[in-house]
């Protein structure tokens, strides 16, 4: 429909060339006969109302366009048509080109050239792209310029309720306590509707439950899954699966669906108390058990899981807390009863304990539905064994008097069976604990007697062990420890603590202290000891000491007289008597010595000895130690001076022994020419030794060389010398040296004058003859080899083998 069919009759005014409109031939719209425009400019047009007042006064509809609208899932055969776009200035003779550019222009959009008709060649999924842009021109057939300004459009495509809801986040897994009351919300599941949930009721979804609605409801709007009942029993059923479902379309007919299947675990409460499978349990157990030994286990069931299953166990009876002990298990929850007290059957064979168990967490929801606790008797017999004796009464210790005689008795012990056979006990004392057997045991009776002499002041203590054992069965056999105290008797007289000595000055007055007396007493007497001193009777004209007892076990002893002399006498002897005080009363004399010493105006001590020496003041320590590191230095000094001498001295030798021949300078330095006299030290050119000198000591030299030669060392010798036969001839050789040097003074390649250059020049030939045998046509015996004598040391042992040929040879020809 063209807009402009609205205004009746053609009027003169002309529409501007950017006018450009579309039309919309949709089919929900032609059923309408709506007309929409699209002005030049695209998306940016506003509305303007229901007419628009053009210039020249044309009225035209101005309905502001949105977008184009096309179905989605189109089955047809034929393309579908979706709208129309038309410029003014298209007269309908073809010669405008309508074309279109953007998203599926030329694949799913194609456009009539002619009349602008654009039609969709494919179908279309709302769920995959909602809408698609694209831009519309209109240009002259011919010239192709653009008659219109390009505008931009929406095609949207229109939605129908093709797709079902979906559970995106399954599978759905959800827990309840159990016995939760009515409504009690379980979890939440979602379904999501890829339809437009802007147009009509396709994406409106709501919740039902297909199967385990008598346990379970759901919101049909929330999706909110709730219990229907309040007797969930996890003990009875531990999950439960319920399927919800998800209609569209609001639930109305023809709606599309989607389910799931809910998972909805039953979670454990304590609401079971525990019970014993058994009313009485039956164990045995021998009487020789030690304590802590385990009995038997007892386990109370619960059908309760996790920590809702843990116990505790006691026991109620008076009698089984005091035999026996209870724990519990915490890995499998058994009660372990163990033995807490030495077991007799002789005293008891049958003991019957009671043991509750009860539940270590309990709900207090659920403490009214019954007593979440539980009782078991348990029954332990006890076995009668073959046991060893028993020692009644028993005294660990026995005492006995060190000056007892051998076979006194020390103690008697004393064992029975406790078995019913009450079997006679043998006794013995067991070796190891009494190796010097000083003790001995009646095997019938038990009495202990003594068998060596006893001394307190060697061993005051002995620990021994008794065995008892049945006389028929000595594996059955018990072990009692024993200690035996040796007493005491006053047999040890008293002795002075150490050997005393006292120093008196010269110049001593009478009562000054001399020396603190003190003694000692092996023996240890219950009442203490009290010791009486004084001077032995050989002592009793003594005028120059008085002992004092100070009545605590001391004596103090002072000077008598004033004044003692060195030369005179220099020492005295003084005897005391040490009396204990028994019984009976022993005593002993010590001698205390006493030496007259010279003393300083201030009572030190200077000197003790007879020749009255004073004591002369020495060097200090520091003194004496630096004297010591300076004659260690000395030694060491001397050490290294013999040391260097030696050294030296066989180093000379070495350098007698060398040749001059023997020793090659070589030297890689490049000096700076021939002025160059500071590069390097020219004496490293030179010889080790000095020709002159050697010359000198050879006798070679003229006069002047004898006050040289009288300057040489005793230790040096005259190299050996090779001696030049004068009828030899060297011309050809400096002949060739010359040249050589005067070549390499011309040419400018060469290197410098100071650089070292080796000519492989032999001579023409040798006037010696050869020692080769080769060349010779004469025999070995024909040949003479005295001349090698002549050559030189170097030579003589050479001359030395062949004279010795020479000498072999003469003998085998006589």
């Amino acid at each position: 429909m063209d807009p402009r069919s609205s205004v009746r009759g053609r009027c003169a005014v002309q529409l501007p060339p950017y006018w450009f409109e579309l039309l919309l031939f949709s089919g929900s719209l032609l059923n309408t006969g709506i007309s929409i425009e699209m002005k030049a400019g695209g998306p940016g047009l506003e509305q303007s109302g229901d007419s628009m007042l053009l210039a020249g006064g044309r009225v035209k509809r101005g309905w502001v366009w949105n977008q184009f609208f096309v179905v989605e899932e189109y089955t047809g055969t034929e393309p579908l048509y979706v709208g129309k776009i038309h410029s003014d200035s298209d007269e309908g003779d073809g010669s405008i080109k309508y074309t279109i550019s953007g998203e599926g222009a030329g694949t799913i959009f194609l456009i009539d050239e002619v009349t602008g008709d654009i039609h969709a060649t494919e179908r279309l999924d709302r769920e995959q792209k909602t809408f698609y842009t694209l831009r519309a021109q209109a240009r002259d057939r011919q010239t192709n310029r653009l008659l219109e300004p390009e505008s931009e459009f929406i095609i949207k495509v229109q939605d129908i309720n093709d797709s079902e809801p979906r559970f995106l986040e399954g599978p759905y897994i959800g827990s309840v306590a159990e016995l939760s009351p009515i409504g009690t919300s379980v979890m939440q599941v979602m379904a999501s509707d890829a339809d437009d949930p802007t147009y009509g009721s396709s994406a409106r979804v709501v919740y039902s439950v297909l199967e385990g609605e008598q346990h379970f409801t759901v919101d049909s709007k929330t999706g909110v899954i709730r219990t229907a009942v309040a007797n969930l029993d996890r003990e009875t059923q531990d999950w439960y699966e319920v399927v919800i479902q998800a209609t569209d379309m609001a639930g109305q007919l023809g709606g599309l669906s989607g389910s799931t299947t809910v998972t909805i675990v039953i979670t454990d409460v304590n609401d079971n108390p525990p019970r014993f499978p058994q009313k009485m349990y039956q164990f045995s157990i021998v009487e020789t058990a030690l304590v802590g030994t385990a009995i038997g286990r007892v386990k109370a069931e619960d059908s309760d899981v996790g920590e809702n299953t843990d116990m505790t166990y006691q026991i109620k009876d008076e009698e089984g807390v005091q035999m026996f002990k209870v724990t519990t298990d915490s890995n499998t929850q058994e009660a372990i009863i163990t033995v807490q007290k030495p077991l007799d059957y002789e005293a008891k064979m049958v003991h019957t304990v009671v043991v509750e168990a009860l539940n270590k967490f309990v709900d207090l929801r659920f403490v009214d539905l019954d007593t979440f606790r539980d009782q078991t008797i348990v029954r332990v017999s006890v076995l009668d064994v073959d046991e060893p004796p028993e020692f009644r009464p028993l005294s660990d210790l026995m005492e006995v008097q060190e000056d007892a005689y051998v076979g006194s008795v020390v103690g008697v012990v004393t064992a029975l069976d406790p078995d019913a056979a009450n079997n006679p006990v043998r006794y013995a004392i067991d070796h190891k604990t009494d190796l010097e057997r000083i003790f001995d045991i009646d095997a019938n009776t038990g009495t202990i007697v003594t068998v060596k002499v006893l001394d307190r002041e060697t061993a005051g203590w002995h620990n021994i062990t008794v065995l008892a054992m049945e006389a028929d069965n000595h594996s059955q056999v018990s072990r009692a420890s024993l200690r035996i105290r040796i007493l005491d008797v006053n047999d040890n007289p008293p002795e002075l603590a150490m050997p005393y000595e006292a120093a008196v000055c010269e110049d001593a007055k009478p009562g000054q202290l001399i020396q603190t007396i003190s003694v000692m007493d092996r023996d240890e007497p219950q009442s203490g000891h009290r010791f009486y001193f004084t001077l032995a009777p050989e002592a009793t004209n003594n005028h120059h000491f008085s002992l004092l007892d100070i009545q605590d076990n001391t004596a103090a002893v002072h000077t008598q007289r004033v004044g003692f002399n060195r030369q005179e006498q220099d020492i005295y002897f003084l005897p005391i008597l040490v009396v204990d005080s028994g019984p009976p009363a022993l005593s002993s004399t010590g001698t205390l010595t006493i030496r007259v010493c010279g003393c300083d105006s201030t009572g030190a001590i200077q000197s003790c000895n007879s020749t009255a020496y004073v004591m002369s003041a020495t060097l200090s320590p520091g003194a004496l130690i630096a004297l010591l590191v300076c004659i260690l230095i000395l030694i060491v000094l001397v050490l290294l001076i013999l040391t260097l001498k030696r050294h030296h001295k066989s180093h000379l030798t070495s350098e007698e022994d060398e040749d001059m021949r023997d020793n090659v300078i070589k030297y890689n330095d490049e000096g700076g020419g021939e002025q160059d006299t500071e590069a390097y030290d020219m004496s490293a050119l030179r010889s080790l030794y000095d020709f002159s000198e050697l010359k000198g000591s050879d006798g070679g030299g003229g006069p002047g060389d004898e006050g040289m030669t009288s300057n040489l060392p005793s230790e040096l010798h005259a190299l050996p010398q090779w001696f030049q036969n004068p009828d030899l001839d060297f011309s050809m050789f400096r002949d060739y040296i010359s040249r050589k040097v005067d070549q390499a003074d011309e040419d400018l390649s060469v290197p410098p004058y100071d650089s070292f250059q080796t000519y492989a020049f032999e001579g023409s030939d040798s006037s010696l003859p050869s020692l080769s045998s080769i060349n010779t046509l004469s025999t070995s015996s024909e040949q003479d080899f005295s001349y090698l004598s002549s050559w030189g040391p170097r030579f003589r042992q050479l001359a030395a083998l062949y004279a010795g040929h020479k000498g072999e040879e003469e003998s085998e020809e006589s």
